[in-house]
């Protein structure tokens, strides 16, 4: 065995390098961090092939005084925390003494600092972890770090690094990251001496979300605010129509710090669920503040990840949020018959509309309401929904009932034009501080005087039925086009889980009983919830060894009770952990029932499909069926009319 050596400094550096400054980003981020946590109001970044040659960070912060400039190269040297108490109540960006000192150890680094107190100010050099020179100089207020040729003393780590394209996205994206998660901050970002990024720093996020993300996302945005405890959040999340396919543009920040965390992510996309179909992911754009004792930073190097000491509180509050913010929110698709704005020289293939004349036939629909909305009835506003159910949260216990109370305020309503007008004209990017252009919408307000509003039912023209599939609905200016198999699954949903919830359902009895042969993760299963079905209306009894008999049904499944959907159904509670509250279940019932919906393809009359309009007015969310698909698009009179060239 070889024998035990204590390693130099210089090693023990460059080995807390490793771990610290992974490619230029993560030089780029503690240095900004450090930028922010100085008081700055002003931070400019400067990178050139990536970072790897050169890093620059220039910010109007406090500065550091003369006789602390060696120290802060020094391994956990820090002023932001004086014991390990301080670990418990941290709330700056950086606090563990390592960056400085890594960075320094594996490039070249220049730093010119001055403080509001000091005549000149001070330039200070380092290379390779071995201090140059340190001098007098003059120089304005805060400070400039300059970080040359990184990994110019460990060029086997330097050929891992990517290209310096891929590189500079890389710091590219961190600084906009920064810069959402500061709006306080103005940050300008420079790459190979262009301007990539420029904030006003005026405190207004949606200005910065409109900089870094463009137009179609900034008028887009719902606003969520909430309040429980020591916690609160605040800031924007997007209409589903600007989903996306992975989660990159979920975003949230806890006290200031870009963060990761799989209980805030869960929360929020189980809010977002009834709204969007699988596998698509929201825009969010949140920020936390939480009393720092609550968190816990210091589980992870770089900072990217934490505990919280009540998670389930912060599970419960973010979907509640979330939830609010889009409840009750007109969320209607409008298409295009433009692409990219350019007007398409082919036909349009189609179909002739077939307008209904036959008489209404009651078992088409036999599941719904026979009693039609009329013009009479209560405006929507002042319907009372049924409360959603809240997901339980992965590997938590079940939630008290004291979070169960919806202690959190509607979001603010974001109001949005429908009138159809021009194009507008590209807006440039550079001054952020404007305000979010107007443009045509993509999506309508409709609970606002529009095409589901109770009173707005007279004026609808039911024009006929495409495809045996579409419904066409002429209102106001537009084209209404209703999916009659995803309106109906989501009609039958929210009235499943309305019964089950209320517990006002009936049991229907089967004769013969389903007999169910399980195996032994199925058995548990059904073991495991028997109870919950039971109150539910089945009535399933063991019928020997793994056979069970299913005599009794809820009245509304009666007519899909199949052998086939009864085990999908509990073979879809094994899906997921986290079942341990019946709501869960509940929605897996009521998804079932919607196999008993209307089909695409199956001809309706005009009287089923005004009844089916009537009863989308009594949905909590009318816009989505139970699986994410829309139930609903639009499409305006200036899109037609542009089509056939009557506009120009």
């Amino acid at each position: 065995m070889a024998n035990i050596t204590v390693l130099d400094q210089n090693t023990i550096n460059k080995i807390a390098a490793g771990e610290v400054v992974e490619r230029p980003a993560s030089v780029v981020k503690e240095l900004l961090e450090n930028a922010i946590d100085a008081k700055a109001t002003a931070v400019t970044v400067e990178i050139k092939e990536g970072g790897t040659s050169f890093i620059r960070v220039t910010d109007n912060g406090c500065g550091i005084p003369k006789e602390e400039v060696p120290l802060a190269f020094l391994r956990h040297s820090t002023s932001k925390i004086k014991s390990v108490e301080d670990l418990f109540t941290v709330s700056s960006l950086g606090f563990r003494g390592e960056a400085l000192a890594s960075i320094a150890s594996v490039s070249q680094v220049e730093i010119i600092t001055k403080t509001s107190v000091g005549l000149t100010g001070t330039r200070y050099q380092i290379e390779g972890g071995i201090e140059r020179s340190i001098e007098e100089i003059g120089a304005p207020e805060g400070t400039t770090f300059i970080a040359r040729n990184l990994f110019f003393n460990t060029p086997a780590r330097k050929k891992f690094l990517k290209t310096p394209v891929t590189e500079g996205a890389h710091v590219a994206d961190l600084v906009e990251k920064l810069a959402l998660s500061h709006p306080e901050v103005s940050i300008r970002f420079i790459q190979n001496n262009q301007n990539k990024l420029h904030t006003a720093g005026n405190h207004n996020l949606k200005d910065i979300i409109y900089t870094v993300f463009g137009r179609e996302i900034a008028s887009n945005l719902l606003e969520v605010t909430a309040k429980k405890a020591e916690v609160t959040v605040h800031g924007f999340i997007g209409k589903p129509v600007i989903a996306r396919g992975n989660r990159n543009y979920e975003n949230y920040f806890i006290n200031g710090r870009f963060i990761k965390s799989s209980i805030i992510s869960r929360a929020i996309e189980e809010a977002y669920r009834p709204f969007m179909m699988q596998h698509k992911y929201p825009f969010t754009m949140l920020h936390f503040n939480i009393e720092p004792e609550l968190l816990d930073v210091n589980v992870h190097p770089t900072k990217m990840e934490l505990r919280f000491r009540d998670g389930e509180l912060v599970y419960h509050m973010v979907y509640q949020a979330v939830a609010n913010a889009l409840a009750h929110k007109e969320l209607i698709p409008e298409v295009s018959l433009m692409k990219g704005g350019e007007d398409k020289k082919e036909p349009m293939p189609g179909k002739k509309l077939q307008p209904s004349p036959e008489p209404f036939e009651s078992h088409r629909l036999m599941a719904m309401n026979q009693t039609a909305v009329t013009s009479e009835k209560k405006p929507v506003e002042g319907t009372a929904f049924p409360k959603r159910l809240i997901p339980p949260m992965p590997d938590i216990v079940k939630e008290p009932d004291e979070l169960k109370e919806n202690w959190l305020a509607p979001s603010a309503p974001v109001s949005n034009d429908t009138t159809a007008a021009k194009q507008p004209e590209p807006v440039k990017q550079e001054a952020a501080q404007e305000a979010v252009p107007a443009q045509k919408p993509e999506q309508l307000d409709l609970f606002d005087g529009r095409l589901l509003e109770p009173q707005s039912r007279i004026r609808h023209k039911l024009i006929g039925q495409l495809f045996e599939t579409y419904w066409l609905v002429e209102f106001s200016d537009q084209l209404y086009i209703i999916d009659q198999h995803a309106a109906h699954e989501k009609v039958l949903y929210e009235k499943t889980m309305a019964t089950l919830k209320t517990r006002e359902y009936t049991s229907q009895m089967l004769n013969p009983p389903v007999i169910l042969t399980l195996n032994r993760n199925e058995e548990i299963l059904l073991k495991r919830h028997l109870s919950v079905f039971t109150d539910m209306g089945f009535e399933i009894e063991p019928f020997g060894g793994r056979e069970f008999a299913v005599r009794g049904v809820p009245a509304n499944l009666f007519s899909i009770a199949k052998k086939e959907l009864l085990i999908e159904m509990i073979d879809s509670l094994s899906e997921d952990s986290s079942f341990s509250n019946p709501g869960i279940i509940y929605e897996k019932v009521a998804s079932m029932s919607c196999k008993a919906a209307v089909k695409g393809g199956n001809a309706l009359s005009a009287a089923e499909a005004n009844e089916l309009i009537d009863q989308l007015l009594k949905l909590e969310n009318p816009y989505a069926c139970p699986h994410g698909r829309p139930t609903i698009i639009s499409m305006s009179r200036y899109e037609l009319e542009k089509k056939f060239k009557r506009i120009v």
